[in-house]
């Protein structure tokens, strides 16, 4: 903690997790968060005042202290509890870029789009719709770490 820090009892980081039914994806120091929640987006930064918000699907941003890239992960419905020194992030599913098969998620999101355009009587929108957010917030993590590779 820096001395201004420490003389001025505001923080200038949190600890951030990300964790999902299966594993535990996150742990890190970080400055900023940037999160799909339910109504929008929405940030965090060091001293945000205690909040539940609901998590939608789509990407997670955050950067770790004293770096200047921003790290990604696809994420999935779930809670972000914001406390003083930490934010928690549960999350149905979580995938980094570099995990993310990208034929898989193209086939996913192109099966999406065909119910879609030709729902039969058996559709439920509702859940296609999940589908075709997921597959898009999926391939948006792995097309933006191609280009970063």
């Amino acid at each position: 903690m820096a001395e201004a820090e420490r003389d001025s009892g505001i923080a200038s980081e949190f600890l951030l997790e990300i964790v999902t039914p299966d594993r535990q994806l996150v742990s890190e120091t970080v400055d900023s968060v940037r999160a799909p929640g339910v109504e929008g987006e929405f940030g965090v930064l060091p001293s945000h005042v205690r909040m539940m918000a609901g998590m939608g699907t789509g990407l997670l941003r955050y950067r770790v202290v004293g770096g200047s890239e921003w790290s990604e992960l696809s994420v999935s419905a779930g809670l972000v509890e914001v406390l003083p020194d930490r934010v928690i992030v549960l999350a149905q599913t979580a995938e980094a870029a570099n995990e993310i098969d990208v034929a898989r998620a193209e086939a996913a999101l192109e099966r999406a789009r065909e119910k879609l355009e030709h729902p039969d009587d058996d559709t439920d929108i509702e859940a296609t719709l999940e589908a075709l957010r997921r597959s898009t917030s999926r391939l948006q993590a792995a097309k933006k770490e191609a280009t970063e590779s």
